[in-house]
């Protein structure tokens, strides 16, 4: 007789949970987990573009009065202030929810600016204008800001888990006291995605960053848009669609890579539920409604440029290289190869976010080839992706969603469909990273045991992550304090950006200008020689560094180095209208210098000459060839450059003493006379004073 083996004991029947219980106590804790892990932005100055869209724009200052030139114009023109200039990236911007959104803040927060006589200011016409910056940076229309983008972020984390539990959770379209197997696929997913979503440190430029506010709002308003469509498509209320459409067409208002959900919305129907394909035309349509009217309205702003021929600039178009003297295109394989190593860092930023940085312009990320190791390892990576992606596609496999969805969303900022004026930038991962979240979510749900509970090994090592990437976020977010801190930071990270070395010599020279750094003051200005010559070296036609340079120099008293850098930018740029007035200004104080500290008198005539040929008007200068002609016995001369002089100032009481003792030094006693009583009119102490060297 055989013997029965025994029968394999049954796993144990997975608890249940409240279905209602969990969503709530879930969204609470992401909200507040998003939302703190900010908090420490909430004192933080503005940085980066904030003066783009906020603090130095024409239209956002005046506050609810600017809101016809935020529709009307380019995101950039009311900083530039000027036609022409707005489109200096290529495409141009038309982002104007989030500015209206900054203007009102302004309006609600900000003070009046004041003139000298202590009146409000008013602009051309006639508007009130407001100061963002008043009181540094414990002012109220700053910390509303990043108060704003705080709580904006923890309520996408709550939505983000919202979408994800309706797609991937059946027993969510089960009315009543619907109940969760704990652990199981569609919460531990929603929930784990969400938490890696909101923990992750590469989100620290579009939350810490006031600006970022509008990564923020398009992605919150796509993934309402998208949530409200599934709404409606599952209780089939019509108006949940018209809702839908609304909200995407505010959502593309805030930045135009939601557009991507065009695609996203007929990809996540086919996935996750069982519509066929002329419904899914007709749940996509509302979103496809909104993106045509959004782009009629970009094109009568902005006209039908949407990428056209990029700026020959590098700053601009970073796929130029300098051959002899002069910028080249790259060749269509430098370009894809440099592509594919961009896309291979934003992988690896997803994986392993350090170090960071907000800056990756020209030549943070160099010339690449197909020879590179990088690129073909990037190449590779996203051969695999899209193969694994292709192949589980008609198995409906979610892994395949989430790698759709990165691919998907990342492709308008990838200079592959055209060009966005910059190689990459962290902020372009905001809304691809939830692809990467859902993918990594569901690959560790796969450890799971039968029952659905995560193996213990698993769990700890995905809170092991959580906790790291948490600090690391708030640490991260310590680098935005301030443009000072920010550029100090990141210049280890990317060495080889031209545009960061300007900036971080720009702000250390605005820096060592302040009197508590006064011990500090040549040390800060010789560090910014340093990373203002390294700009140069990168980008030998970058004008702006140029500019600074002769400002820092100038500062140190170098004023011949200084000189020749304004000519240099005077080369690069003959109608440079900065340099060429710094230049006027350096050449006066450069005679000034050489006549009165060093005695060269032969110097201090060459410098003088020059700034008089510059600004033939410019008072100080004609005071000081006068001074000059007169030390050197020249009484005539000098009788004529104080006679320009006080040509220029009639009310000040020093053209008048200086022009008395020309004339007495030439021999005139009753001109003397009286241009000296006229001095004393205009000030009785005005002999006291001169001869006191006030």
């Amino acid at each position: 007789m055989s013997k029965r083996k025994p029968s394999a004991p049954k796993p144990p029947a997975p608890a249940l949970v409240s279905a209602s219980n969990f969503k709530r106590n879930a969204s609470i804790g992401l909200f507040l987990l998003g939302a703190l892990l900010y908090a420490n932005t909430l004192f933080f100055d503005y940085a980066v573009d904030d003066a783009i869209v906020i603090y130095d724009n024409e239209f956002t200052c005046k506050g609810t009065a600017g809101f016809g030139g935020l529709l009307k114009y380019d995101t950039f023109r009311g900083f530039f202030k000027v036609e022409g200039k707005d489109k200096l990236v290529s495409g141009g911007r038309y982002r104007p929810l989030t500015p209206l959104m900054y203007a009102t803040e302004v309006q609600l927060f900000a003070p009046k600016k004041r003139d000298a006589a202590g009146q409000p200011e008013k602009d051309k016409q006639g508007d009130t204008v407001y100061d963002p910056n008043e009181g540094g940076k414990l002012n109220a229309v700053k910390f509303v800001g990043h108060l704003v983008n705080m709580l904006l972020y923890g309520l996408t984390g709550v939505l983000l888990f919202w979408f994800l539990l309706k797609i991937l959770t059946p027993d969510e379209q089960i009315k009543g006291n619907a109940v969760y197997p704990f652990g199981g696929f569609g919460p531990f997913v929603a929930l784990a995605a969400a938490l890696l979503f909101v923990v992750h440190p590469v989100h620290t430029e579009v939350v810490a960053n006031v600006k970022g506010r509008d990564e923020i709002v398009s992605l919150l308003g796509s993934l309402a848009a998208l949530y409200l469509s599934l709404k409606a498509f599952y209780e089939e209320k019509k108006g949940l669609s018209v809702a839908a459409a609304i909200v995407f067409f505010l959502a593309l208002l805030s930045k135009e890579n939601a557009i991507t959900f065009v695609a996203i919305v007929p990809l996540t129907y086919w996935f996750f539920t069982k519509a066929n394909t002329g419904k899914i035309i007709v749940q996509t349509l509302p979103f496809l409604a909104a993106a045509v009217l959004f782009i009629g309205i970009r094109i009568s702003v902005l006209g039908m440029d949407f990428g056209g021929e990029p700026p020959r600039e590098l700053m601009n178009n970073p796929f130029l290289k300098l051959v002899g003297n002069q910028y080249v295109d790259f060749s269509f394989v430098e370009k894809t190869a440099t592509n594919f190593f961009t896309l291979g860092k934003y992988l690896l930023l997803l994986v392993f976010p350090h170090p960071l940085s907000h800056d990756y312009y020209p030549r943070a990320i160099g010339i690449m080839n197909f020879g590179d190791w990088q690129v073909i390892l990037a190449v590779l990576a996203h051969l695999l992706l899209l193969v694994y992606a292709l192949l589980r596609f008609r198995k409906k496999d979610p892994v395949s969603y989430g790698i759709l969805f990165y691919i998907l969303t990342l492709s308008i900022a990838s200079n592959f469909v055209f060009p966005i004026g910059t190689n990459m930038n962290e902020r372009f991962l905001y809304m691809p990273s939830i692809g990467f979240a859902m993918v990594v979510a569901t690959l560790l749900y796969r450890l799971t045991d039968q029952t659905g509970r995560p193996k213990p090994a698993v769990l700890i090592g995905g809170i092991a992550v959580l906790l790291a990437f948490s600090v690391k976020t708030f640490t991260r977010n310590f680098a935005w304090k301030d443009n000072f801190t920010l550029f100090t930071t990141d210049i280890k990270t990317v060495p080889n950006s031209a545009k960061l070395r300007n900036a971080t010599g720009g702000e250390l020279v605005a820096q060592s200008l302040k009197p508590e750094n006064a011990a500090r003051k040549t040390e800060m200005l010789n560090d910014a020689v340093g990373h203002l010559t390294e700009a140069m070296k990168i980008h030998p036609g970058y004008k702006n560094p140029l500019l600074i340079l002769g400002n820092a120099y100038n500062y140190l008293q170098q004023y011949e180095a200084s000189i020749q850098a304004y000519e240099q930018a005077l080369k690069l740029d003959p109608s440079y209208t900065e340099a060429k007035n710094n230049l006027a200004i350096t050449c006066r104080q450069a005679g000034q210098f050489f006549g009165e500290k060093q005695g060269d008198i032969q110097k201090a005539f060459t410098y003088l000459n020059k700034a008089y040929e510059l600004d033939p008007n410019d008072y100080e200068t004609l005071r000081l060839l006068g001074v000059a002609n007169g030390v050197s016995g020249n009484g005539q001369k000098a009788v004529e450059f104080f006679t320009k002089a006080l040509e220029k100032e009639p009310k000040n009481a020093a053209a008048y003493y200086n022009l008395a003792s020309a004339y007495y030094n030439v021999g005139q006693p009753e001109k003397t006379a009286e241009l000296m009583a006229k001095a004393k009119e205009i000030n009785p102490n005005i002999e006291a004073e001169m001869r006191g060297g006030k």
